[in-house]
């Protein structure tokens, strides 16, 4: 199951001295994932090298790496792998490397990038991604706190109440079909749902 990590990590190696600071922080889009790319270069500027991946999106993942001058292959990738293996989405790494004098070599490159990211996740509780349906209840004033109170007995989510001539409850279900069962025994078939389309919820059960 997807996850993504629950807020901004840092973490950092120091190899034969050569520094690795890895930041792994959320991001739903490119542009966002960019945004901090950008911000860890401004915030080390005398870094040589300041190598990337991200990966964002639930139904179709985008998955981007770089290894900003790095030898190919030794940095960005062995990055994105590590966000892969933890099944991670809507998130980005950041590693940026201080030189320390002694080559690495491409082997120990790959190592470094891939462990700096590895141990900063070991930072971050990870949340799981759920999807869900948004629905739309419209209910009575009268009747709108004993179904409420119902709903969330058996655990439907409430997203939103709004009052009006009307009290208009948003339902995050995970199926709406049961929610239809559901609302015609507390109705008498008097009320429906009107799906509204699906979302994301994030909990740390899977």
């Amino acid at each position: 199951m997807v996850r993504t990590v629950a807020s901004t990590v840092r973490a950092e190696l120091e190899i034969k001295k050569s520094r690795f600071i890895a930041v792994v922080a959320r991001a739903a889009s490119e542009d966002e994932a960019r945004a901090v790319i950008a911000s860890e270069k401004s915030a080390e500027p005398a870094a040589r090298h300041h190598c990337s991946a991200f990966v964002y999106g639930d139904i179709q993942r985008v998955e981007r790496s770089s290894d900003d001058g790095e030898p190919s292959g030794t940095a960005g990738t062995p990055m994105l792998d590590v966000l892969r293996g933890h099944d991670l989405t809507n998130v980005v790494a950041v590693v940026t490397r201080y030189f320390g004098g002694t080559k690495l070599g491409t082997g120990g490159l790959t190592r470094a990038y891939g462990g700096a990211v590895a141990q900063a996740l070991q930072g971050s509780p990870l949340l799981y991604r759920h999807r869900r349906t948004l629905v739309r209840v419209e209910l009575p004033h009268p009747d709108a706190g004993r179904i409420e109170s119902e709903l969330r007995r058996r655990d439907i989510g409430v997203v939103s109440i709004d009052y009006g001539e009307a009290v208009v409850l948003t339902l995050s279900v995970a199926r709406p079909d049961d929610l239809d069962t559901t609302l015609a025994d507390l109705t008498a078939g008097a009320i429906g749902a009107e799906r509204l389309g699906d979302t994301y919820v994030e909990s740390a059960a899977p």
